[in-house]
Parts: C-alpha cells; sequence; structure tokens
C-alpha cells in the first residue's frame, strides 16, 4: 500500500463535512491546511515537464514519493493535481505545448499554423500525444493509491482561454467585436470538446478514487471542477453574457459541484452574471499579483456569499481569522497552504481550535 498519512476513518470525516458544505448545513468553513516535510528529490510541478518518454509509472513513483511526505489536518485530504499547463486542451486539439523549467516553471501553447477564426476545425482526436499522457499518467496514478488519494483532473481550460491559444490574445480581442458569430461557434464547439474530455477522465478516476477533484483542492462525492475564463478580464459583461455564460451554464448543467475561478479585479464586472447560473454552486476569489489578498475584499466575499454562492480563498491563518471576525465562516473554504508551517500538529490544533472559537463566539451566520 502506498504510505499516505490519511486513514479511511479520516476520509469518512471529510467526505461527511464536504456533502454537509455543498448541501449549505456545516456550520462552520472548511479549511484545507497541509504540511510538507523536506522532501530530497527534484520534483516538478507541471507533469508536462517529465520526459514523454518516461514511463507513466515512474512519474508515479516519484509523487508517491513525495506524498509520503505530506501532513494533512483540519478537512485537508490527499490531492494529486494532474497539472500540465492551463487549458491543456488546446494541446490536445494539436496546439503547440511549450513546457519549461527555468527561470521559471511554466506552460504555454502556441498554434500550430496560422488560421482565421473560419478555418478553425477542432476535433477529437484519440491519438494525440498529450492527450494519450493525460491518461496514462491519470490511469497510472488511480491504479497506484485507488481510493487513498484524490486524483485530480487535468486544468482543461475555458473555451476563450482555448480558443485564443489558437488565434492569440489579441486577434481573439478583435474578433469578439468583429466576428462575433463565428466566436460564438468556435466557442460551442470547445465546449462540446471539453465536456468530452471531462468525462472521459471522469470515466478513469471515479470509478477507483472517491468522488472528483480538480486544479484547486475542491472535492465533490460526484463531478465538481473549478470552472474559468481568464480572457474574460478584457471583455465587456455584455460580451461575457454572449459568449462565456452559455459555456459556463452547460459545464454546470453538467457537473454535480461547479466552481468558477474569479481571477482579479477585471473579472468583477462579470459578478453579477455569474450569480445567476442557478447551478453555479461557488466562487473562488483570487485577487491577483499586486493587489491586496483575498481576506481584505470584505464586500465582495459578503457580495459572493449573499448571493447564495460558497466561497474558496487561497489565505493565510491571520486571512481566515480576519474573514470569520467580520463575515463568519460558514460557505467558506479556507486554502491555508502553509509548507513547513504546521508540520508540527500541535499548532495546526491550536490554530483550528482558536478559529473555530472565534467563529462560534461571533455567532455569525447563525454558527
Amino acid at each position: 500500500m502506498p504510505n499516505i498519512h490519511f486513514t479511511d476513518a479520516d476520509w469518512e470525516r471529510v467526505q461527511r463535512d464536504n456533502i454537509a458544505w455543498w448541501a449549505g448545513e456545516l456550520p462552520r468553513p472548511l479549511v484545507y491546511l497541509d504540511a510538507t516535510e523536506p522532501f530530497p528529490e527534484q520534483i516538478y510541478g507541471k507533469l508536462s515537464n517529465y520526459p514523454l518518454e518516461m514511463p507513466a509509472e515512474q512519474v508515479v513513483d516519484i509523487y508517491e514519493r513525495y506524498l509520503s511526505h505530506k501532513r494533512y489536518y483540519a478537512d485537508a485530504f490527499p490531492w494529486w493535481w494532474m497539472d500540465f499547463g492551463p487549458g491543456i486542451v488546446a494541446g490536445f486539439l494539436g496546439a503547440t505545448v511549450h513546457s519549461v523549467t527555468e527561470p521559471l516553471e511554466t506552460v504555454w501553447f502556441s498554434p500550430p499554423r496560422d488560421a482565421t477564426l473560419a478555418e478553425l476545425d477542432f476535433a477529437y482526436d484519440p491519438d494525440n500525444v498529450w492527450w494519450q499522457r493525460v491518461q496514462a499518467i491519470t490511469m497510472a496514478a488511480v491504479e497506484r493509491f485507488g481510493a487513498a488519494v484524490a486524483v485530480s483532473h487535468t486544468d482543461l481550460g475555458g473555451n476563450l482561454d482555448l480558443l485564443a491559444s489558437f488565434r492569440g490574445t489579441q486577434k481573439l480581442l478583435f474578433d469578439v467585436a468583429d466576428q462575433p458569430e463565428q466566436v460564438e461557434r468556435q466557442a460551442a464547439r470547445l465546449t462540446q470538446l471539453w465536456l468530452r474530455y471531462y468525462d472521459e477522465l471522469d470515466a478513469i478516476i471515479r470509478p477507483a478514487c472517491r468522488g472528483t477533484s480538480c486544479w484547486t483542492p475542491l472535492w465533490s462525492p460526484g463531478t465538481t471542477y473549478m470552472l474559468q475564463c481568464d480572457f474574460s478580464y478584457m471583455i465587456s459583461p455584455a460580451m461575457f453574457e454572449r459568449f462565456v455564460l452559455p459555456d459556463l451554464t452547460a459545464c454546470c448543467d453538467h457537473l454535480d459541484h461547479g466552481f468558477y475561478h474569479l481571477d482579479g479585479p477585471g473579472e468583477i464586472p462579470h459578478l453579477d452574471l455569474l450569480l445567476s447560473i442557478p447551478r453555479l454552486r461557488g466562487i473562488q476569489w483570487i485577487p491577483g499579483d499586486g493587489n491586496p489578498p483575498p481576506h481584505e475584499w470584505l464586500d465582495l466575499l459578503k457580495r459572493i456569499r449573499d448571493g447564495g454562492k460558497l466561497c474558496q480563498i487561497y489565505t493565510t491563518p491571520d486571512g481566515a481569522r480576519h474573514v470569520v471576525r467580520n463575515l463568519g465562516g460558514r460557505g467558506f473554504l479556507f486554502v491555508i497552504m502553509s509548507g513547513s508551517e504546521f508540520t508540527d500538529p500541535a499548532r495546526a490544533e491550536g490554530f483550528m481550535t482558536t478559529l473555530t472559537r472565534e467563529d462560534i463566539s461571533l455567532n455569525k451566520n447563525q454558527f
């Protein structure tokens, strides 16, 4: 058995509390709090940086050793993000994948040829090398870990973000104004393909794992995903409603627990439209570099919760306390990526005790 420091009883507790959280019945926040002991090996965050000729099982060997150095507290659970870069569906559809380790580890995509919007012909290719690679490593991870680890769906991307990988951001900005019908047609086709890729990965993951996860530690007993459209930072709410909202609605209708990645102040104008999607269950707020941290956006967080949505933020222990003191904790998921700060279990337990005590004493949200 893999050396994962998490028991079946731990999983039963996590499943119980997450199910209650999705139902709006958990009278406290969820807190994803983990810690990583020093790991002596080099490890790539982007799985695309491992050579394609390296067997999938060898990649899983590396991550099994890494996961054995993880410790999980509060509501955290063993989770492996299958990270091949943001929007790897572009690679599945023929875009060139640029995956590098220096100076910073990253992945980006470029079109295989210069094509007009009308010339783009997106089609499912079962033999695409990147699609084969993602399936192979996902399958090897599922076979190795089974129900012990939440093996995620890879980062599939959003419809306009994928389209920008083939047209380029600047050209697509002209396209949404000059060729809106073509943008609608291509965006709808990308949504169809997105759903197919999601379902084929789900068929690998869910029979063996406990539910599903995605590129953020979000767990569902059924199907979940953190939906996104980073391109929407640059378009109006009217364009968002025309080109993005149909995609998000279709994906939320398909998923049990759809979430949206609200990425930076430029996407805030779209919030009312997001709140109007009936089956969108929650919103993740990421302020972006150079902006105040998530816990300082109390009015925005309150607006999300008052709109009937759950909310996930990446924050610090002090940031989580700040939100709890001002808004209460119910309906929030605080992701506290602590590195080695909480390798001492007593410190983790002390933080959770303090956070819970403050939430109860403030009596927020009928807690």
